[in-house]
C-alpha cells in the first residue's frame, strides 16, 4: 500500500473539518487500545458523517484493557455519545504477556491529558461477543476497524467463524512491508499478538492493511493543528492537546511531525481513495526468533507453498 500524494492533505482536512456525507453512512465497529492516535482516530470517526460508529471494543495494547475502557468512556462522554456501546474485551494477548506503551502515549495513554469522569456506562457484554452479535444483526453491513492488537477480533472468529462471510470488510492499522517499529521486522500492533493477527489475516474476509510504512508518510505538524487552536471547544481542545503531546514526542526523535497511524485507517474507512492498495497475500510470522510479528507480504499476491519442483532434465 502507498498513500497517494493528494491523500495526505485530504486526510488532514478530514481530521480538522467535518464534511457532508455522500450517501448512506458506513456502519463500523472500532476495536481499539486508546492510545493517543487512537483518540484522534475515534474523534475523527465520531465527527465524520460518512461513518456510523456502532460500538467501541477495547483491546489491550497501548494500555491495559481497564485503562483503555476508562479512556474510551471518558472520550464518549466528552463527545456526548453515550449512545454508542463501549465494551471491554480480552485482558491479555492469546499466547504471550502483555507489553504496554505508556512511554509513547503518556502514563494515562492520552498524552497525559486528563478528561472529566465519564457520564457513560460500559456495556456489560464481552467485546468479542459484542462484535459477533452486531455482525449477525447487520449482515454484510459492518466494517471492522481494528486500531490495536487483533486479539478481540481473533477471539470473535474462534468463537463464531460464521461471522467471517457476514463482515463487509476489515480495515486495520497494523503491519508493514518495509520493516517494523518494535523490532527490525515487526510493527507494534501485530507484534503484540502475532497469533491473533495470523487468524485475522487468514480468515477469508476482505482485509485492508493500513501499515506502518504508509502511516509514517502521514505526518501531523504544528502548522496543521493551528486550525484546532483557532476553533476552541471541548473536543477540539482535547485533540489539540493530544496532538501537541504526540508532535513534541516525535520531534524529539527527529521527525517533522507525528505519524497519524490510526487516523489514517479511519480515513481509509471513510474514503478508500486516500491510498493505493495492491492485492497481496499476507502471513504473520509467529515463530521467528528475530522476526516474530512480521507481516510477510507476497508481492505476487498469492500463497507460496515452497514446493520443490523437479523437472525432466534433472534441474530443480
Amino acid at each position: 500500500m502507498r498513500i497517494l500524494s493528494e491523500g495526505i492533505p485530504l486526510l488532514l482536512a478530514l481530521l480538522l473539518t467535518v464534511h457532508p456525507a455522500a450517501g448512506a453512512a458506513r456502519k463500523i465497529i472500532i476495536d481499539t487500545d486508546p492510545g493517543t492516535d487512537d483518540a484522534i482516530a475515534i474523534m475523527l470517526a465520531l465527527n465524520s458523517p460518512e461513518l456510523d460508529v456502532r460500538a467501541l471494543t477495547i483491546v489491550p495494547g497501548n494500555v491495559t484493557t481497564a485503562k483503555g475502557l476508562d479512556n474510551a468512556l471518558r472520550m464518549m462522554s466528552l463527545a456526548g455519545r453515550c449512545d454508542i456501546a463501549v465494551a471491554a474485551g480480552a485482558r491479555q494477548p492469546l499466547f504471550q504477556k502483555l507489553t504496554t506503551a505508556e512511554f509513547f502515549h503518556g502514563q494515562n495513554g492520552l498524552g497525559n491529558v486528563e478528561l472529566p469522569v465519564s457520564h457513560c456506562q460500559a456495556d456489560v457484554r464481552f467485546g468479542p461477543d459484542l462484535i459477533i452479535e452486531m455482525v449477525h444483526a447487520n449482515p454484510h453491513e459492518i466494517t471492522l476497524v481494528p486500531l490495536g492488537p487483533l486479539t478481540n477480533v481473533a477471539m470473535a472468529i474462534q468463537k463464531d467463524p460464521s461471522i467471517v462471510p457476514l463482515v463487509k470488510e476489515v480495515v486495520l492499522m497494523g503491519g508493514s512491508v518495509s520493516g517494523g517499529n518494535v523490532s527490525g521486522a515487526a510493527e507494534a500492533n501485530i507484534h503484540n499478538d502475532p497469533e491473533a493477527a495470523q487468524l485475522v489475516f487468514q480468515a477469508g474476509w476482505p482485509v485492508t492493511m493500513v501499515g506502518l510504512d504508509v502511516g509514517n508518510m502521514t505526518l501531523l505538524t504544528r502548522k496543521h493543528i493551528e486550525t484546532l487552536a483557532r476553533h476552541p471547544g471541548p473536543v477540539s481542545d482535547f485533540i489539540y492537546k493530544v496532538a501537541v503531546f504526540r508532535i513534541a514526542f516525535s520531534e524529539k526523535l527527529g521527525a517533522a511531525g507525528a505519524a497519524m497511524y490510526d487516523p489514517l485507517a479511519v480515513g481509509v474507512a471513510i474514503d478508500a481513495t486516500l491510498v493505493e492498495a495492491p492485492l497481496l497475500h499476507v502471513d504473520v510470522e509467529t515463530k521467528g526468533e528475530f522476526t516474530r510479528g512480521e507481516t510477510v507480504a507476497n508481492r505476487n499476491g498469492r500463497n507460496e507453498l515452497n514446493v520443490l519442483a523437479r523437472f525432466a532434465d534433472g534441474d530443480h
